[in-house]
């Protein structure tokens, strides 16, 4: 995984106070100063501006934590933030050093997992677990049914073409549409990008399965532990 990630996604900092630090020459990585871009892994030393990254040892001895939190607006999908905003770990109230499993952008509310477990997290972050996320999404404007199609069928965006998504329509009423769209990649802000393709605007979004995993009636800014079946179903996938 690129430093700058790994590090962030361990609660370090954030990747562009990261950076910062690379480009002063203060991590070091297996002795050696610490390049931009460079991949880092579990088994590498690390040391941040003279102090050794304990993280596989605190692997050993951390007990393992996993939590499901419904994100409310405006809060960063992110360990910590340079600007003082509210991130999704500061609505966890735990003494372990969790971060979470992939993000949802400042607008949007919903499902996002939270844990200390690196392997889980490598797991489901990787391109090849291509797990479906759903999301519920209210525009503004009737959205065509040849629209509906082409969402299926992948849209051409500026850093790609998506993959087919699956899309149903729940209503069209008062010049609004609502519907669901489940994807299983995870571009930037990829739901918002797809629907205002063709011109809609968002008027909220929402993410409520990860898998089979549902945000159920868990109450915005709330969370709770993942039972033990859910988590045996992560690792299964």
């Amino acid at each position: 995984m690129r430093i700058n990630k790994y590090l962030a996604t361990l609660g370090v900092a954030s990747r562009r106070s990261i950076d910062t630090l690379i480009l002063q020459s203060k991590i070091l990585v297996n002795g050696r100063v610490a390049m931009q871009g460079m991949d880092v892994s579990d088994e590498d030393e690390i040391v941040i501006d003279g102090q050794k990254l304990k993280m596989k040892l605190e692997k050993e001895i951390d007990e393992k934590v996993y939590y499901m939190l419904n994100k409310p607006l405006e809060v960063l999908s992110s360990s910590s933030d340079d600007r003082g905003r509210t991130t999704v770990v500061d609505l966890v109230k735990t003494n372990k050093r969790i971060f979470p499993i992939g993000r949802l952008d400042y607008m949007t509310t919903g499902l996002i997992l939270l844990t200390n477990d690196g392997e889980l997290f490598n797991r489901l972050v990787h391109p090849k677990s291509e797990i479906y996320k759903k999301y519920y999404l209210k525009v503004f404007g009737e959205v065509k049914k040849y629209e509906i199609e082409q969402l299926k069928k992948g849209v051409n965006l500026e850093d790609g073409k998506t993959l087919p998504a699956k899309v149903s329509t729940v209503k069209i009423e008062n010049n609004k549409t609502s519907l669901y769209i489940s994807i299983r990649e995870g571009k930037n802000r990829q739901v918002r990008r797809m629907i205002e393709k063709f011109g809609y605007k968002v008027l909220m979004l929402r993410r409520e399965k990860i898998g089979e995993l549902s945000l159920g009636d868990l109450p915005e800014g709330k969370y709770r532990e993942l039972t033990k079946e859910e988590i045996e179903y992560l690792y299964s996938i």
